[in-house]
């Protein structure tokens, strides 16, 4: 026997019906941040990954970025390359509309060298990210004659370089999920000693560097793979949580649970690019990232808009780098079913194959497409969507476009049917 309610459970605390899923904890971490948030690489790292970018491109995504994180401080910095004329102007471009009231930061990207501090002393930056290779991978190949000390006295030659210019350093740990402990720690020491004569002002922040996404998001692994232990290990050192960025890439395919692995540790900051874009797989996918954090329960008072996504992934798709069909949230196909007992039940509860009500917040709508797999139950959520008319699945029209379909497939078509080939066949009249 199974008991029966009186009414569905629909377990609406953790999936309301207007907002994003919420996380049910039975034990809340005690070691979360108290506020959390996220910092851009897209004109950084989503470049370096291959979008093409002009000035003019680089500020239509920082515009849009600004949209979707109005006051909810969802995105507080991006980091634009200062070594090309295109990019200084497109970071010059993102400082006036900054001191104008944009909500999104401009900060630099440079190699932790004393010729690239030399860069950016001009520029108006008030911090830059500097790049310190932390694994032994780096630091023994990329120096002559190589080895720990020589990079770690390079690097702290740019830093104290740049606080003396009274820029905040912000310290890149690259492949540090492949790089030894007895050089991370004591070379931010040396970091935190460095700085320290300069005040609150320019205390360094730590970004943690999951470069080749060879992280894990457990505690019962070794460091330095697991992410979790290397942000703990971190702040045990004295780095606040606040000063403390996650930059992880998806090259095995964990990164936003690495994400999360690292705010649940008590990291505050997630670095990435909406959408994805990166190197290789990609960089964190912001968007994604939040809709966890949201469900946390960050951003109760103000939340991003999630709606000017869209127009970020249209301006992709035109500059010839689309995101692909399938990409969660906002890919073409994201919503969209081709599976007849999938459509049947979203004409009957459109709630049982949605995950949250994707319409509302992200501003796009739940599809179907039609194959030979689609059965009646497509055609009639088509014509509902479309037209506003409500079919039974025995309709003489159902009926007649059921045996088109079917007579297209049967014929060996392999491609899906949309809309606008289903239209043309169809005589009903749109009521008044």
């Amino acid at each position: 026997m199974f008991p029966e309610p009186a009414q569905p459970e629909y377990f609406l605390e953790i999936f309301p019906r207007d907002a994003f899923p919420r996380f049910g904890w039975t034990n809340r971490p005690a070691e979360l941040p108290a506020a959390t948030w996220t910092t851009e690489t897209t004109h950084r790292d989503g470049q370096q990954g291959g979008l093409p970018l002009t000035a003019e491109q680089s500020l239509q995504i920082y515009n849009l970025l600004c949209r979707f994180t109005g006051d909810s401080g969802a995105i507080r910095q991006a980091e634009f390359f200062a070594y090309r004329p295109s990019d200084r102007a497109a970071l010059e471009g993102a400082l006036e509309r900054y001191r104008s009231g944009a909500p999104i930061e401009p900060t630099t990207w440079i190699r932790a060298a004393v010729k690239d501090v030399e860069l950016i002393r001009q520029l108006g930056v008030k911090e830059t990210g500097m790049l310190a290779s932390a694994s032994d991978y780096h630091t023994f190949h990329k120096f002559k004659p190589g080895g720990r000390g020589q990079a770690a006295a390079a690097y702290l030659d740019a830093v104290r370089m740049t606080v003396d210019a009274g820029i905040r350093p912000r310290i890149h740990l690259e492949d540090a999920t492949r790089a030894s402990t007895d050089f991370i720690l004591p070379f931010i020491e040396a970091v935190q000693q460095s700085t320290a004569p300069y005040g609150e002002a320019l205390r360094p922040k730590i970004r943690v560097c999951d470069t080749m996404g060879l992280g894990l998001p457990y505690d019962d692994v070794e460091l330095p793979r697991s992410v979790p232990r290397m942000i703990r290990l971190l702040r045990e050192a004295g780095i606040r949580s606040e000063e403390l960025e996650f930059h992880p890439h998806n090259d095995t395919g964990l990164v936003v649970a690495n994400c999360l692995a690292a705010v649940r540790a008590g990291c505050a900051v997630i670095n990435g690019t909406s959408l994805g874009k990166g190197e290789r797989t990609g960089n964190a996918p912001l968007e994604q990232v939040l809709l966890h954090l949201i469900g946390m329960g960050y951003f109760a008072a103000e939340q991003p808009d999630f709606t000017a996504l869209n127009d970020l992934a249209a301006l992709y798709a035109g500059m010839g780098e689309p995101i692909p069909p399938k990409y969660p949230l906002y890919g073409r196909d994201a919503h969209r079913t081709r599976a007849g007992v999938h459509a049947d039940g979203l004409n009957k509860f459109w709630w049982m194959y949605a995950p949250f009500n994707v319409p509302a917040l992200i501003g796009r709508p739940l599809e179907v497409s039609i194959t030979k797999d689609s059965g009646t139950a497509g055609l009639v959520f088509l014509i509902k969507q479309h037209l506003g008319i409500e079919l039974a699945k025995d309709h003489p029209e159902i009926t007649a476009l059921y045996e088109w379909v079917t007579a297209e497939f049967d014929a060996g078509r392999q491609t899906a049917i949309e809309w606008e080939e289903i239209a043309p066949h169809l005589t009903l009249t749109v009521p008044a």
